[in-house]
């Protein structure tokens, strides 16, 4: 598979195998059915001839929403956009694998969002990070910090995230593929192990906390100027709001500048900014304990 002058993957690389896999050991756990929304999407057509769209989506009795896109251009680009969501029954972080491969760099996230901030809410890190840290300790030196980081990109992001940049050899796409599957079993455990919520009111703050989530990746998703190229703009809103990030129009009513006023612009728009807030981060902010430390040696 490796290429020779790069050291580029070569065509036997593909994102679907894990999207494969995954669901594979998904359907070990629960039954799958197809959500509503992969009809829409499942045949994506692109401007570009050399470039093919994957589109799933699935849901299950504790499992909101399952969905994966996965886009290969020949010789180019290969994206990975998979993420699960839990029923708002349940507290669950949000599984989230992000992978954008060029014949020169992968840059990769892959997490379990927090529902609840990790380190406002010590009792939702106690419940769900304490015992995943040995993930981060077995990855963190083979998917090392990806340099600087702005604290806005930080703000949906656990202790355990790996955030990274690595050149797109095969050895590095096999410890890539084994950290998705490794991350993503833990996410399946914690899935089997989760215990309804009867209280309304819990509920109703997950179902507020999702929202938020997606009304936040839902503006700020890092992939959409290549969607408009690929697919036009409308297509490209149609599939951020109504597949990527469904439920950003059902779960609740609030706008981004309600969750985030501090984006608001005089003339009552978005600041669209990436990196308007706060500090920037060079190495991973967090200890071996999963506590928020900042960068180590800050005064």
């Amino acid at each position: 598979m490796s290429g020779g002058g790069g050291g580029g993957l070569g065509a036997g690389f593909s994102y679907q195998k894990f999207v494969h896999v995954a669901l594979e050991q998904t359907r070990l756990r629960t039954a799958l059915a197809p959500h509503p929304s992969q009809e829409k999407f499942k045949f994506i057509k692109t401007n570009e001839d050399n470039t093919v769209f994957n589109a799933l989506s699935f849901s299950a009795s504790k499992i909101r929403l399952l969905r994966s896109l996965t886009i290969e251009q020949k010789n180019s680009v290969q994206v990975l956009d998979f993420a699960a969501f839990s029923e708002p029954e349940y507290d669950l972080p949000i599984f989230c694998a992000n992978a954008f491969t060029s014949p020169t760099r992968s840059i990769i996230v892959l997490d379990l969002n927090p529902l609840y901030d990790t380190t406002e809410h010590e009792d939702y890190r106690g419940k769900y990070y304490r015992k995943l840290m040995p993930l981060i300790h077995k990855y963190s030196e083979l998917l090392p910090w990806g340099g600087k980081i702005t604290s806005e990109s930080l703000r949906f992001f656990s202790p355990i995230v790996i955030w990274t940049i690595l050149e797109p050899t095969e050895a590095n796409h096999q410890v890539l593929c084994s950290a998705f599957m490794d991350y993503y079993k833990a996410w399946l455990e914690l899935m089997d192990e989760a215990v309804q919520e009867t209280s309304t009111e819990k509920i109703d703050r997950n179902r507020e906390a999702q929202h938020k989530y997606l009304t936040w990746r839902a503006e700020k998703d890092p992939g959409y100027p290549l969607l408009k190229k690929l697919i036009g703009e409308c297509a490209a809103k149609d599939l951020v709001r109504e597949f990527l990030f469904e439920g950003v129009n059902s779960l609740g009513t609030k706008s981004f500048l309600e969750y985030f006023p501090e984006y608001a612009q005089e003339d009552g728009t978005v600041n669209k900014k990436r990196s308007m807030m706060g500090k920037s981060f060079e190495s991973r902010p967090w200890d071996a304990h999963g506590q928020f430390v900042g960068d180590p040696g800050d005064g």
